[in-house]
């Protein structure tokens, strides 16, 4: 019964500051540069909670993540 409660699965690739002027000015094609370099794996967490770190990946056109570490329960 506890493996059918769904979890919010959420992936940082990085972030990053911004002045609220520079957020203002984001159009359609504009750039936003994040901290963490593209070599950087991603970082996964469910429930806000850290699980995981992973390699972007494509899959059939769709982004995907591929799991290179996992958290214990301790984490």
């Amino acid at each position: 019964m506890v493996l059918d409660v769904r979890v919010k699965l959420t992936i940082e690739l990085g972030s990053c500051q911004m002045l609220l002027r520079e957020v203002l000015q984001l159009a359609p094609g504009s750039v936003v540069k994040l901290d963490q370099a593209a070599q950087h794996p991603v970082t996964l967490y469910a429930n806000q909670k850290q699980i995981a770190r992973g390699e972007v990946v494509v899959v059939n056109d769709c982004y995907g993540v591929k799991i290179i570490e996992l958290f214990g329960a301790s984490q």
